[in-house]
């Protein structure tokens, strides 16, 4: 039976899994964990929903959709992939997986900087995705923990919403073409605090900064390592697809936020969808 291994257990990697599986394609998905939809709070920007609901039981209800028609999950850590005449090889904690087609689904995790309170805060006040929270700060004061292009941009989308938004550089210096409104503070952060959500950040100086929440946006982290390695075009740490999801090398396909884009769900589904029709055609024809 041919076979597709998805490497990615988000939104895209689970919509992937439901396509293929429903086509008669052996499917398998590895993941290491439910990367940012599991820590995501809320969500009711999503087609269907009329209440809000939380990133993780929209995974939840992903894994148990996938699994019931008939798709093999797997949390493990995939730890390379080596692309053959036959097929691929993927190599994982768990094992090894072989298949003739993979598609790349692992996001675009965020760095999260190793500062008391915010690993413990997340999805109660820390946030790594101004277009998909910002309207949950209408009207509050926030505070973009970051640097460089990316930090700035993410201040960009909470401006218009926020009553303040603070850039806190963390000590390195403030970038130039500050947006209008935009206020900063370049002193080093020494903790997120708050009781059961943000109610402040605190600096080295022991001063605090009283805020609603904190966006940390610190770029991406370089989710298209395997891509690299088995010879795929990249643009910076994003994955070069067409729009079928195809990478340069046959028989790989990449979908959702490692692609690039507009990174939220309802992208990451139907980039994962248009990768599965693509890979399904091709080890059809293998």
């Amino acid at each position: 039976m041919p076979s597709v291994l998805i490497i990615g257990g988000g939104p895209a990697g689970l919509s992937a899994a439901i396509y293929a599986v429903r086509s008669g394609i052996q499917t398998t998905v590895t993941y290491k964990d439910g990367g940012a939809l599991d820590k995501t709070d809320k969500i009711e920007n999503y087609f269907g929903f009329t209440d809000v609901i939380s990133g993780p039981e929209l995974l939840a209800r992903g894994q148990a959709q996938a699994k019931r028609l008939g798709a093999q999950l797997v949390q493990t850590e995939v730890t390379g992939v080596e692309y053959a005449e036959k097929g691929f090889t993927v190599k994982t904690t768990a094992g090894e997986f072989t298949a003739d087609a993979v598609i790349l689904a692992t996001g675009a995790p965020r760095a999260t900087p190793p500062i008391p309170g915010v690993r413990e805060l997340e999805g109660r006040g820390v946030s790594y995705c101004a277009v998909c929270d910002a309207f949950f700060y209408r009207g509050k004061a926030v505070a973009v923990l970051g640097e460089g292009e990316y930090a700035l941009e993410e201040a960009r989308t909470l401006l218009p919403v926020a009553a303040s938004v603070t850039l806190l550089t963390g000590g390195t210096p403030a970038p130039g073409n500050l947006p209008e409104g935009l206020h900063v503070d370049e002193r080093p952060v020494a903790a997120v605090e708050g009781e059961d959500k943000v109610a402040r950040v605190t600096f080295h100086t022991g001063d605090p900064l009283a805020v609603d929440g904190v966006f940390i946006a610190y770029g991406t982290a370089g989710s298209g390592d395997f891509a690299r390695k088995l010879g795929a075009q990249l643009d910076g740490n994003k994955i070069q697809v067409g729009e079928d999801g195809a990478t340069a090398v046959p028989g790989l396909f990449a979908a959702g936020d490692c692609t690039g884009g507009l990174l939220q769900v309802a992208k990451a589904v139907s980039d994962g969808a248009q990768a599965a029709m693509s890979a399904i055609k091709f080890v059809r024809k293998a």
